[in-house]
């Protein structure tokens, strides 16, 4: 056994049949992943990496599994699961992800590729099957919740951590207090009354979060920099090309766009390195929008499409405009009971918050188009005609020049 020192659990001992995959390749990648993608060109302390977040992960799913009185074959699949869940992460964590669904068809959730280079050598010589361990981190596994559902403890680990690592003063969550009131029943997972008010903290953590850290349009610019960065890199090119630039590290991946023959995948690059940025033109609430925008968010390459034509009428070149379209922010709900002595009972009975937290975050969710400082006058008048949006308030003008 190893105790490794965290700064935000304290003390986090590394049980021997965790110490192999601690030191395998596909893990110690993450030490190079930053976990919060580019929110570092907001805070600069945001510099944490997915490397942290799953020994923090395995620290909390170890008390969960030892509350829930789980055997010793169900508690070492749940901490393995804990330490290896993030390993399908490409460059720059969330950043990634619609990426390597366009070109490799898969999520960071799918890790059966990285778990079969640890079978043979680690995983069944501890009696963990890899299907297993991956239907565990998919969510298709009895024992999911634990780490992949509405009380998990990669939700506890990441807001504790993010908040710590920005300076943001929103992401307090009791997580000890939250997972000793859990109760796993043969119907699912209750929560004692004496727990509701450290779930209620998660929640409130998770809105306040959004719009600061997750959300902030400073991120949301990097993002679709580096996302349009690839897209250019990546034309023409084989799957093989793609899957190789997807497994890199950051610093890796932001070198191999630098040097990149396709010239406006090596200025967006070198301009996230710099950081020039570019600047919102437009950031608008979905009360300016269409639901047809709203509801479902728009896949990348619509974007690049109301990009293009949003270029096309502010006389630019198509990488000189980004549309940033999210899907709106899901309904938050917690799929616990509240065990309130006298009887069982929804969490909304006890807890009417929720209604008010979702619609918070529906208010919270944007649509952004952004563009070169000196362009943002005429690409905010075109995008407003293509993309069929309210005329911003004076506020909205005065927000988007800052």
């Amino acid at each position: 056994m190893k105790i490794i020192k965290d700064p935000v659990h304290g003390y986090i001992e590394v049980e021997d049949f965790a110490l192999a995959l601690l030191d395998s390749p596909v893990l110690q990648r993450l030490r190079y992943i930053k976990q919060l993608g580019f929110s570092y060109l907001v805070y600069p302390g945001a510099n944490h990496t997915r490397f942290e977040h799953s020994l923090g992960t395995m620290f909390l799913a170890d008390v969960a599994s030892r509350r829930f009185g789980l055997g010793d074959a169900e508690h070492t699949l749940i901490v393995t699961a804990a330490l290896l869940h993030d390993i399908g992460h490409g460059p720059f964590s969330h950043a990634s992800e619609p990426l390597m669904q366009k070109f490799l068809g898969r999520s960071h959730d799918d890790i059966h590729m990285m778990v079969e280079d640890l079978a043979d050598g680690v995983l069944l010589k501890r009696g963990v099957d890899p299907d297993e361990l991956c239907a565990v981190v998919q969510g298709k596994h009895p024992l999911s919740g634990i780490i992949h559902g509405d009380l998990d403890v990669d939700r506890m680990d990441y807001l504790l951590r993010d908040a710590y690592y920005t300076g943001a003063p929103y992401g307090s969550v009791d997580a000890q207090r939250l997972i000793r009131h859990l109760i796993r029943t043969s119907e699912g997972t209750v929560i004692d009354e004496n727990g509701v008010n450290a779930a209620e903290s998660l929640l409130i953590a998770r809105t306040l979060m959004r719009p600061t850290v997750y959300f902030h349009h400073v991120s949301r610019i990097g993002e679709c920099m580096y996302q349009l960065a690839v897209l250019e890199h990546l034309k023409g090119t084989k799957k093989e090309v793609a899957r190789a630039l997807f497994t890199m590290d950051d610093a890796n991946c932001l070198h191999a766009l630098q040097v990149s023959e396709n010239p406006v995948a090596q200025d967006l690059a070198l301009r996230l390195y710099e950081r020039r940025l570019y600047k919102r033109a437009i950031f608008a609430g979905s009360d300016q929008v269409s639901t047809t925008l709203y509801e479902p968010g728009v896949p990348i390459e619509k974007c690049r499409e109301f990009a293009g034509k949003i270029a096309e009428g502010a006389g630019l070149m198509p990488h000189e405009v980004l549309v940033d379209i999210p899907p709106a922010p899901p309904e938050m709900s917690l799929g616990v009971s509240v065990n309130n002595r006298l009887s069982v009972v929804g969490f909304k009975e006890i807890s009417p918050r929720i209604r008010t937290l979702n619609a918070t975050r529906r208010e919270q969710w944007r649509l952004g188009v952004y563009t070169l400082p000196e362009y943002r006058n005429r690409v905010a008048e075109v995008s407003c005609e293509v993309l069929h949006i309210k005329k911003p308030t004076r506020q909205d003008t005065l927000l988007s020049f800052e």
